[in-house]
């Protein structure tokens, strides 16, 4: 089915992240979940957050609607949101339980939750808790509410909505439940939607069928929307814009066509080797990444990569967090084998 074309970027961002900084006070230490992620998100377009599980990508989403759980708490940076009525807010700067966030929180930026089995309330319907997400950001009554829920569902393509919407979350399958999902992160109707790990656990078709769905969706709402995901083979199919995280930082940003065919930091390079191929050898050996991502209380100096990294330079790599290098207009690289357009980040003990 063909979509409507997306705006070609330039646009004036509707989301603008700076040096976000999100860290867990524990008294092990400090888990520093996010470390300074910077990103821009434009109207009417798929930006793609990608990395390996443990990345900080579900903690920047949290961050963003200021729901991160204690004792974790944003430390730093600026999260620059533009309302519908022009004006520019910091969100970093609202009380977490306040009533504008709360406004924005569903009215504005709509979450797909990583997991709706979860998610949802195991004690009431998933139409009582639909019905609660539209009234809270209306003045429907509670019957015209429960109409624009069964809408809502059927929107979504769920079958037989005036049924469904009386059952509970551990009736319904895996597909249903994110089908419901969807719907609820659209009842208000957000300009923008994050969507965590849609497609976890679902198989393979049933994942197609939802990515379809965000596709279209995303046509016919002019949505701009935050994919977050560990499968590069979703990026490419979704994405226009990229970015690569590793411990909570950003380590390469830039359009999805620059990335996949022209990667520059080895953990992209790494994450690409790893899609499994249909023109392997029959019998040969998946490619991974070696090692694993360091405990979060034993985090590697420098660029947290170097531990893992082929192209580690001793001295270098494991001394200080490399600057930002501009490969592009909108293509950029934090690794010392690029000469950086912003010095490097010293590291603190």
């Amino acid at each position: 089915m063909a979509y409507a074309m997306r705006p070609i970027p330039m646009a004036e961002p509707i989301l603008e992240v700076r040096n976000l900084k999100t860290y867990f006070q524990q008294d092990e230490g400090v888990v520093r979940a996010v470390d300074g992620a910077s990103f821009a998100l434009e109207p009417g377009r798929t930006l793609g957050i990608v990395g390996e599980s443990g990345c900080g990508k579900s903690v920047t989403a949290r961050s963003i609607l200021r729901i991160v759980e204690r004792p974790g708490r944003i430390e730093g940076g600026e999260i620059w949101l533009r309302r519908a009525n022009g004006d520019r807010i910091d969100l970093t700067k609202l009380d977490p339980q306040g009533r504008l966030i709360r406004e924005i929180r569903g009215g504005e930026i709509g979450l797909v939750f990583q997991e709706p089995m979860t998610s949802f309330s195991a004690y009431h319907t998933v139409g009582n808790q639909l019905i609660e997400a539209i009234r809270l950001h209306s003045d429907l009554s509670k019957s015209a509410a429960r109409d624009r829920a069964i809408e809502q569902l059927r929107m979504v393509g769920v079958p037989q909505p005036q049924r469904r919407i009386d059952e509970y979350a551990f009736e319904l399958s895996g597909g249903l439940r994110q089908r419901v999902m969807i719907a609820m992160a659209l009842s208000a109707e957000p300009r923008i939607l994050i969507a965590d790990e849609p497609t976890t656990a679902l198989d393979v078709t049933t994942q197609a069928q939802i990515l379809e769905l965000v596709r279209r969706l995303q046509a016919e709402h002019g949505l701009a929307v935050i994919l977050i995901t560990h499968d590069m083979g979703v990026i490419a199919e979704m994405a226009d814009d990229v970015v690569v995280m590793y411990l909570g930082r950003e380590v390469e940003k830039g359009p999805v066509d620059e990335i996949f065919h022209s990667p520059r930091h080895p953990y992209t390079r790494a994450l690409l080797r790893s899609i499994p191929s249909i023109m392997a050898e029959p019998g040969s050996r998946l490619l991974t990444i070696a090692g694993s991502i360091p405990h979060p209380y034993n985090r590697p100096k420098g660029c947290p990569f170097h531990p893992r990294c082929p192209d580690f330079m001793p001295g270098t790599c494991d001394r200080s967090f490399p600057g930002a290098a501009a490969l592009g207009a909108r293509h950029e690289v934090s690794c010392f084998l690029y000469p950086a357009d912003r010095p490097a980040v010293a590291e603190v003990a």
